[in-house]
């Protein structure tokens, strides 16, 4: 970690005050600039929906004049009154075509009440003085005409597909009355959606969502299509997923937008603010009314992203402020240099000098003050130093040589240690029946048999008469010398229980054996504090009549031919456990091609692959099946690159002894 020195931190400190300095000062413009931020938001808020009002009234107004006046053409009353007639027809359609003309979009529609003909014209075709087709009140698509015609004193406008045009526009649907009242026709124009919504509700400003909508809250444009109801204002019953209502978050933001509708409704020149939450942003809602079209005109204006302040002015300010403690940091480093760092360094080259052994230095100047304290105390340290250090050479000269001989004396008695360790191994290795496996077996056995230490606690037994013989491993508790010390009793225990029950009933020389290192150790105080259990499994082999007889404790015989494993489990409880339970003995058949194997649990728990997981029963049961055909030495070889594969750096964590024998 990198260190600061008396410049670094005399600078940092300054610059800390500095900053502490700045931190209150920060807070205040921090809240000064949020209250300008939320007044400039309203302003801001404000006369964009002012501009889109006006810019929306304009074309819409216009639209709807030119509509009205067709609607409410003496031509086109007669026409509707007498369709038949071949003369008041051509005398509509050239007035219409006239209207047309006007239009934004160059076209009109009309719809008689009495043929229900729906007549439609364009600049995409040539004049048709034919109906496009039959307005039928059973179908969906024609319901905003009869919807139109029950529903509308004089006119609405709404925002519809025309699934027959393939049309989507903003249409003005004006009633076409008789001079009695009665209603003949409906009659109007319409602006397309897209136009409509690029030229007057689109916006490129950040942070800004304009819309439009109905008294009921229906949104008749947005800049996002889907959110539009479509029919609306011939339908009043407008779904609330297209509707401003089904934007906001909760009921009480709803009631809150409908008083802001009243609001406007009573003041039709006026803006109205409020907070909200549009499809979860928190947002500032402006909007305004239009009385000749019965829209609200509204903007979302997300106060975090409008650019609703010009931030130009403050990187000017942040500068200067920046340049100014930068400007106070360097006199003030310059000051620190001078009065304080050079004094310093003359006094640490002295303190260099003495530690290199040089105490003739020559102090610094005498100074009256601090720094020149510390040179009269850094004087007086030498002479104490020089002295002590005389001192110091004399008692490392004798340490040194009470050291050189404690070394010694340890080198002899690490030596003594390692030889007897090394002589516990040769008597351990001893004990193990090699020659009498080789002699009786020979091809018919294979031992893998690999203490953690010098000396461990595994070891396995063999005994033969003639076609008869017992084979078993051994797992005392402990490792190194405790746990080949553990071999001992176990080895001389068993004997005596064989000797006792004999090959034929390893359940009875597992019992026996219990009972023997119980009596052993049963009089020692540290018999129950220290663990002196074991795990053995042994197997009786009876060549005869091809079988095999197996009790274990806590130690299974394994099995295999190449095709499957099975296991015969050992008894739960280990010998000299502190709880003392039954061994039973199971037979299985010593079929021709079949391995059994015995292994302590050094091998199952070795710590390996990518996570230091144990081996593991079921990849031991993998492995068995593998090899289980290949020739005895061959398999424990097999186990052994096995074992060391999956073991890769991890350090051996127990004894490890695999005891294998087939006869075929």
């Amino acid at each position: 970690m990198a260190t600061f020195g008396l410049r670094g931190k005399s600078l940092l400190a300054l610059l800390l005050a500095c900053l502490l300095a700045l931190v209150p000062a920060a807070l205040i413009g921090w809240l000064a600039l949020q209250s300008i931020h939320a007044h400039f938001g309203d302003g801001y808020a404000r006369n964009a929906t002012l501009l889109n009002r006006e810019k929306i009234r304009a074309p819409i107004s216009r639209e709807l004049a030119l509509s009205l006046r067709l609607a409410d053409s003496e031509v086109t009353r007669q026409w509707l009154l007498d369709e038949a007639d071949e003369a008041k027809r051509e005398l509509f359609f050239i007035e219409a075509e006239g209207y047309r003309k006007d239009f934004r979009d160059h076209a009109y529609f009309i719809g008689s009440v009495s043929s229900q003909g729906y007549y439609f014209n364009s600049d995409d075709e040539p004049l048709n003085q034919q109906p496009r087709y039959i307005l039928d009140a059973n179908k969906a698509a024609d319901s905003w005409f009869f919807s139109t015609l029950r529903d509308t004193e004089l006119y609405n406008i709404n925002v519809d597909f025309n699934p027959t045009l393939n049309t989507t526009k903003v249409w003005f649907n004006i009633l076409v009355n008789d001079h009695d009242g009665t209603t003949i026709g409906l009659a109007g124009s319409g602006l397309d959606l897209s136009d409509f919504v690029r030229d007057f509700i689109a916006s490129d400003v950040p942070g800004v969502s304009p819309m439009i909508f109905d008294q009921n809250g229906a949104i008749q444009a947005h800049q996002n299509a889907d959110l539009i109801a479509l029919n609306s204002g011939a339908d009043a019953n407008a779904q609330e997923q297209f509707s401003l209502f089904g934007m906001l978050a909760d009921e009480a933001q709803r009631n809150e937008v409908r008083s802001a509708m009243l609001r406007a409704l009573a003041e039709p020149d006026s803006v109205v603010t409020l907070r909200v939450t549009l499809d979860g942003e928190p947002q500032l809602l402006a909007l305004s009314y239009l009385p000749e079209l019965g829209w609200f005109v509204a903007n979302g204006v997300d106060l975090d992203s409008a650019q609703v302040i010009d931030s130009q002015w403050l990187l000017p300010i942040l500068f200067a402020l920046g340049g100014l403690i930068l400007v106070l940091m360097l006199l003030f480093a310059l000051a620190i240099e001078r009065l304080l760092l050079n004094p310093l360094r003359q006094l640490k080259r002295s303190a260099q000098a003495m530690a290199a052994g040089r105490y003739d230095v020559q102090m610094p100047a005498a100074r009256d003050d601090e720094i020149g304290e510390l040179n009269t105390a850094f004087g007086i340290m030498a002479n104490k130093v020089r002295h002590h250090t005389l001192e110091l050479e004399q008692r490392v000269q004798e340490r040194t040589s009470e050291l050189e001989q404690a070394n010694q004396e340890m080198a002899n008695a690490q030596k003594k240690i390692g030889d007897s360790i090394d002589y516990a191994s040769l008597i351990q290795r001893s004990i193990l029946p090699d020659r009498e496996l080789v002699s009786a077996l020979g091809e018919h056995h294979a031992v893998l048999w690999r203490p953690r230490d010098v000396v461990g606690g595994d070891f396995y037994v063999f005994r033969n008469e003639g076609q008869h013989c017992l084979l078993g491993v051994v797992d005392c508790a402990g490792h190194g010398v405790p746990g080949a010390l553990m071999t001992m009793l176990a080895h001389a225990a068993l004997d005596q229980a064989i000797s006792d029950c004999g090959m034929l009933d390893p359940a009875g020389v597992l019992q026996r054996t219990d009972q023997i290192i119980r009596k052993m150790l049963s009089d020692a105080p540290e018999y129950k504090a220290l663990a002196t259990n074991m795990d053995v499994g042994l197997a009786y082999v009876n060549l005869d009549q091809r079988e095999v007889i197996f009790a274990g404790a806590k130690i299974a015989l394994y099995y295999s031919d190449g095709e499957r494993v099975d296991l015969i489990p050992g008894a739960k409880r280990a010998l000299g456990d502190k709880r003392q339970t039954q061994y039973v003995n199971q037979s299985v058949a010593l079929k021709s091609g079949r391995t059994f194997y015995l292994s302590t649990d050094g091998f199952l728990d070795q710590a390996g692959g990518e996570n230091g997981f144990g081996f593991g029963n079921s990849r031991f049961a993998d492995m068995l099946v593998q090899h289980a055909r290949l020739p005895l030495e061959q398999q424990s070889d097999a186990f052994s690159d096995t074992l060391a594969v999956y073991q890769g750096d991890y350090a051996q964590r127990d004894d490890i002894t695999l005891l294998c024998f087939r006869f075929d």
